[in-house]
């Protein structure tokens, strides 16, 4: 007699994140990605991994698709060809419910902040606790003002629209929004860009500790070659449309492709390793 096999069907919705994600594997994996604005190729082959717990620096030239590959990861591009993996999760072909627990784990800052400018920073920094938790008011609105604490703002920053803050501090909200959620991975999109060199080594050192004290894994795009050398792990480096070397910063320094021997040993790179050795002697 014949017995039919039955598979169970998992409801997604009954699953925690947990059990949706890969909680082992590197956070983002890139491979064979090709990206393309009509017939001007931006990635051909591009491969990229980060791995969970580190600080990735991604660096390349001016038309290198830095922010392309940043907006095809979170999903706001798609891709022509390759995958793109988020806690384990192709993302081109993931269901909604994995969806909302691969974004209930991320945290986005873009380059200029990406503010609601109608809302306060506290409104601000709730919204995605409104979106995604079934918490009281009170209880994010208490939780808002920690996040904003805990990005260095003071407490009469809550009340301000973003037109009210110095860029320096619209930075800190935009972070303390990409926070809001507790994630694991943190998206940052050239966040010393447009400040002074002391508000932009103010905010290093905050995404240092941050990382170090949440045990956050941080995707960097950046040209700050003092961020570079003070709180990355590894930096990867886009030229010819893919990524010709990761490693850490001090040995990319001895790498032998033009573009990297130019960016780090150049006028800019040379001026900032003198700067740095100075400060350190």
């Amino acid at each position: 007699m014949n017995e039919t096999a039955h598979t169970e069907v998992v409801n997604e919705d009954d699953l925690s994140d947990d059990e949706l994600l890969d909680t082992e594997g590197p956070a983002v994996e890139v491979r064979g990605l090709r990206s393309a604005f009509g017939e001007n190729i931006i990635h051909d082959g591009l491969d990229l991994t980060a791995e969970r717990g580190e600080v990735l620096g991604v660096v390349g030239g001016s038309g290198a698709g830095k922010s392309v590959l940043l907006n095809t990861i979170i999903g706001l591009r798609a891709p022509q060809a390759g995958t793109v993996r988020v806690f384990g999760q192709d993302i081109e072909h993931a269901s909604r419910r994995r969806w909302t627990a691969i974004e209930r784990r991320w945290g986005v800052l873009f380059q200029q902040g990406a503010l609601f400018s109608n809302l306060t920073v506290r409104e601000n920094v709730a919204a995605p606790m409104f979106e995604h938790t079934h918490l009281t008011r009170p209880e994010i609105h208490d939780l808002a003002d920690l996040k904003i604490a805990l990005v260095g703002l003071g407490p009469e920053a809550g009340d301000l629209k973003p037109a009210e803050l110095s860029g320096g501090m619209r930075k800190r909200a935009g972070l303390a929004r990409a926070l809001a959620l507790d994630p694991e991975l943190l998206f940052l999109d050239e966040p010393t860009a447009g400040l002074d060199p002391i508000s932009a080594a103010a905010f290093d050192e905050l995404i240092k500790d941050l990382s170090d004290s949440l045990d956050l894994t941080v995707f960097m795009i950046t040209h700050d070659l003092d961020t570079l050398y003070e709180i990355t792990d590894r930096v990867a480096v886009i030229a010819d449309k893919h990524v010709v070397a990761t490693a850490p910063v001090r040995q990319l320094e001895h790498a032998d492709h033009p573009w990297i021997r130019e960016y780090f040993l150049g006028p800019r790179g040379r001026a900032a390793n003198a700067a740095r050795a100075k400060t350190e002697a």
